[in-house]
């Protein structure tokens, strides 16, 4: 295997990665009981499960809709954590509009991957390929994150995933 069959394999697998972790996301906003709950924080915590999620989506739309789609889009980052009360549905509906992000990240190119990332200080001269990784690390992070303060805060068990494929 070459190295442009390896990278188009990455490619394809992470695409399929984000669809299916996408969904999971979801499937944890819809397995809160109500949508309060969703605002609510812990001790020592300092966000809630509803930021994180619009975090999540504001990331994904900067990252990979608008830098490398091309998709129009400004983000107001420090909204994603003042924002509250947002309904479970609401947040549903906004997760299924990143439908469109495993489709940019199949589209990447072998010359995508990798250039050197210039645009962002938080990359600090990786390709874009290493950070395309470390936006997926990212996205995990507050997945898990999500999934521990819904467990906390409802005393609920993991959200079964038998209809995802990998």
């Amino acid at each position: 295997m070459t190295s442009s069959e390896f990278l188009r394999e990455v490619t394809l697998d992470l695409a399929a990665l984000f669809r299916r972790d996408l969904r999971r996301l979801s499937q944890e906003v819809e397995a809160f009981p109500d949508d309060a709950s969703l605002w609510q924080v812990v001790p020592g915590v300092s966000n809630s499960a509803g930021n994180l999620v619009l975090h999540l989506e504001g990331n994904l739309r900067e990252y990979f809709g608008r830098r490398l789609g091309g998709i129009p889009y400004e983000r107001n980052r420090p909204n994603e954590f003042a924002e509250k009360g947002l309904s479970r549905p609401e947040l549903i509906v906004r997760l299924e509009s990143l439908a469109v992000i495993p489709e940019v990240v199949q589209r990447m190119t072998e010359a995508q991957w990798l250039d050197v990332c210039v645009e962002d200080s938080l990359v600090g001269g990786r390709s874009i390929g290493q950070f395309v990784l470390s936006l997926y690390g990212h996205f995990h992070f507050h997945l898990g994150q999500i999934d521990y303060l819904r467990r906390v805060l409802t005393k609920g068990n993991a959200v079964a995933m038998a209809q995802l494929e990998a």
